[in-house]
């Protein structure tokens, strides 16, 4: 069973920082495209950041310049690094992974990824 776990997540004052880990299990093999997603009550699940074959990023507008997706190639572990923190990031983060993604599309469908984590919580106070 493929399992993707999160960790990371807190609670931090506006213009702080956090790093959000994300560790499959479950399978050897890489994979090509990894993600994190957000998601907060009443509202749709939506794309944050993006990797595709380790190289190619790709980030939701609201989050350009104080979001970096990067990915441990010989861990295969998946990171965010997030800074300058607002409110509007306050939401449960979710990792999520897929052989091949449709990265060039924005936002990048939710529906590629079949493989999800449990997610992170992630409070941002103003």
């Amino acid at each position: 069973e493929v399992r993707l776990v999160e960790s990371g997540g807190g609670s931090v004052q506006s213009g702080g920082s956090l790093r959000l880990s994300c560790a499959p299990s479950g399978y050897s093999d890489t994979k090509n495209c990894m993600g994190w997603f957000r998601q907060v009550p009443g509202k749709e699940r939506e794309g944050v950041a993006v990797i595709s074959d380790y190289t190619i990023t790709k980030y939701a507008d609201s989050v350009k310049g104080r979001f970096t997706i990067s990915q441990d190639n010989a861990k295969n572990i998946l990171y965010l690094e997030m800074n300058n923190l607002k409110p509007e990031d306050t939401g449960m983060y979710y990792c999520a992974a897929a052989d091949r993604c449709q990265w060039w599309l924005q936002p990048v469908p939710t529906s590629d990824f079949r493989d999800w984590g449990q997610g992170t919580q992630v409070t941002v106070s103003s």
